[in-house]
């Protein structure tokens, strides 16, 4: 009589691994596509929209800080730097400044385009911790499932059940346990990775912006303080010279 298990049966590589894995195998295939579509789309999201802020944008703050914030740079024309949202935001935030915006709402504005800005990233990421989650649950189902196949074999085998009865889902069990493992290590890794870039990305954004913002505040801060050191020294010396005028 043919053995026709799942361990000796001739097949293709994926068949067997479908088979041995039984149903939930097909759900951490197909887990591991939509993860995988959705590390490519970060990647390739991340390449072309990031908000950078070195380069061309530090050139071009540096450029409007040597003009003492009137002249606002042109905008480039190179298809990465018109794909890059940080340029966008540096001129409103140049722009505000010159137009002498309310501080409170220039930063709310800006907060908001930063927000904007990171907005594509946040589905491709939700979608890879999902995955990384959902691996070893579904490891865990295959686990028990399997483990039932078992034990129904050996409910309804009269007498001892063979190695062979029990093999099957015994192999099934740790087959999907060993799969739902090997989809979520590394899929746990890549979010903690790009959870990672997305903060470093928003720390040097905040910090540019920030920069902007804060050149003409402190200008204008020490400039109401040298004034305010100038009369009170004037108020200071004018008694003196009443009383010597007085003498």
């Amino acid at each position: 009589m043919p053995d026709n298990s799942p361990l000796t049966s001739p097949e293709t590589p994926l068949q067997a691994l479908l088979s041995m894995g039984g149903p939930v195998m097909y759900v951490l295939i197909a887990l591991t596509v939509v993860g995988l579509l959705a590390f490519f789309y970060l990647v390739l999201t991340g390449a072309l929209f990031s908000p950078r802020s070195g380069g061309q944008v530090r050139r071009d703050v540096e450029a409007w800080k040597a003009s003492d914030g009137k002249t606002i740079p042109d905008a480039p024309s190179g298809f990465l730097a018109r794909c890059n949202p940080m340029h966008a935001l540096t001129r409103r935030a140049m722009a505000g400044m010159r137009q002498q915006e309310p501080a409170d709402t220039l930063r709310e504005n800006l907060a908001q385009g930063a927000q904007k800005a990171l907005q594509p990233f946040e589905a491709p990421l939700k979608i890879i911790e999902v995955v990384a989650a959902l691996g070893p649950l579904l490891g865990l189902l295959g686990t028990v499932t399997g483990m039932m196949v078992s034990f129904h074999a050996m409910a309804t085998t009269e007498g001892r059940a063979s190695a062979s009865q029990l093999s099957g889902g015994i192999y099934e069990a740790l087959m999907t346990t060993a799969a739902g493992l090997v989809i979520a290590i590394p899929f746990s890794a890549i979010a903690a990775w790009a959870e990672f870039r997305l903060r470093r990305l928003n720390s040097h954004m905040n910090e540019r912006l920030l920069d902007i913002i804060n050149y003409r505040t402190v200008g204008t801060v020490s400039a109401a303080r040298t004034a305010e050191a100038v009369r009170a020294r004037e108020a200071s010396y004018q008694p003196a010279r009443v009383v010597h005028a007085a003498g």
